[in-house]
């Protein structure tokens, strides 16, 4: 119990000590501060980035292998070079990949095809581009779609080629701004469609070859059809005229989604649709993405983005310790008469230690305190100035603070040994 108060009349000392110099040590404080607040800061800007790239990600399925139609580079320089004159190609996945790779693929649970054409989409006077899809009525059971109202594409819409179409949200808006958007007819390349739903894309397909361009911009203006009312009302061939030049090209399939049983078939699915499509494909005209690899280089770039960021931002909380340092090594020359008198007056070596290293570790760990309080406001700060996504975690807080008082501790010890190592006659004799 002797022993308990002695220690605890220790700590009150060397706080007190502390606030008889509260602009000194605000100051001294201050680098703790900022390097906690950087830490806890820095890793939330980066989670909230890589959050937000991994959703992008999942939404296009785990279990999902996307293969994509692309004009070969040496057609695609033909048809530029084409000047005055017509020019047909043919190129890309067909429906016979599809039925191949539903059939010859292990572990395949489902296959989609998909044809995706631009057009603009009328609504008496207000006209819109639009990216239309051809697909099948599983669609939103591989892709991330949220169903908003009226249905999506049925089986029996695919079976008579019904002219019905389902809008996102975002093109309803901008079409039909003044009216229910269900029940309502649309114009596309001279047919008529009826709007019987809305959905809302989770995410927005990006980068689709469209009509042959390899490159495509993201489109939230789509338009889903029956596959086999895209096949009758827009056909194979799509005719493209620049200036003199016609140019037509021919692909049956923009698209295909593989959805796979299970992850493991994933994996081993990826090489063997490359080596079906190989032997039937005379020149490259596809491109393959697996989104569970893009995943897995998703994370790991996290994994070593948190790394580098914690890093840099843990050198701010070195520079702080190390301000500790010099400020206690400070103390120690002015209170040397101080610490002799305390040695005369009894105080041992271990008192000395703990008086000097209690104020190092206040110093941090208060520093660790506010520098957490306003590290966890800056990034909501961040967001809303800059509608950048941000996570604050519960780890880099605690690593932030734990680190903090490791530095209290750490460079804390060196002065309090030098403080209890000074000779105490010398120590009276200092003036």
């Amino acid at each position: 119990m002797v022993g308990y108060q002695h220690f605890m009349s220790t700590v009150q000392l060397g706080i007190k000590t502390l606030l008889l110099h509260k602009l000194r040590s605000g100051l001294t404080m201050m680098g703790i501060i900022f390097g906690v607040c950087s830490v806890i800061a820095m890793l939330a800007i980066g989670e909230g980035a890589s959050f937000e790239a991994q959703e992008r990600i999942k939404a296009l399925g785990s279990n999902n292998i996307i293969v994509r139609s692309v004009k070969p580079p040496e057609q695609a320089r033909e048809s530029n070079n084409s000047n005055g004159r017509s020019r047909g190609i043919q190129y890309g996945l067909s429906y016979d990949d599809t039925a191949r790779i539903y059939s010859t693929i292990p572990g395949v649970q489902r296959v989609l095809p998909m044809r995706i054409i631009r057009e603009n989409v009328r609504f008496y006077e207000m006209e819109l581009p639009c990216q239309v899809i051809g697909t099948l009525s599983f669609y939103p059971d591989i892709v991330s779609i949220d169903l908003v109202s009226g249905r999506f594409i049925s089986p029996m819409d695919e079976v008579y080629k019904q002219n019905i179409c389902v809008l996102t949200t975002s093109l309803a808006q901008r079409l039909f701004p003044y009216h229910d958007p269900l029940k309502q007819i649309i114009k596309i390349a001279g047919n008529y469609y009826k709007v019987v739903g809305l959905v809302r894309e989770i995410n927005t397909p990006g980068d689709r070859p469209q009509s042959g361009e390899t490159e495509g911009e993201t489109m939230e203006n789509n338009v889903y059809i029956p596959l086999a009312t895209a096949k009758t009302r827009f056909g194979e061939t799509i005719i493209k005229r620049t200036g003199n030049t016609v140019n037509s090209e021919t692909v049956q399939v923009h698209e295909i989604r593989v959805q796979m049983q299970d992850q493991p078939y994933v994996e081993s699915a990826d090489p063997q649709i490359r080596t079906l499509l190989a032997r039937f494909h005379k020149e490259e005209d596809y491109e393959i993405t697996v989104p569970l690899q893009l995943l897995r280089q998703a994370e790991a770039t996290k994994r070593m983005f948190n790394i580098v960021l914690g890093s840099i931002a843990a050198i701010s909380l070195l520079v702080g310790g190390i301000g500790i340092m010099n400020i206690m090594l400070a103390n120690v020359t002015e209170r040397t008469r101080e610490i002799g008198v305390r040695r005369a007056l009894g105080a041992k070596k271990n008192d000395i230690t703990i008086q000097f290293l209690v104020e190092t570790i206040v110093l941090s760990v208060g520093g660790g305190l506010v520098g957490v309080i306003v590290g966890v406001i800056t990034p909501y700060i961040v967001t809303a100035v800059t509608d950048m996504n941000t996570i604050v975690t519960l780890w880099s807080v605690i690593l932030a603070f734990g680190i903090s008082g490791a530095v209290g501790v750490v460079f804390g010890l060196y002065p309090a040994n030098a403080a209890a190592s000074l000779d105490p006659i010398e120590a009276l004799r200092h003036e």
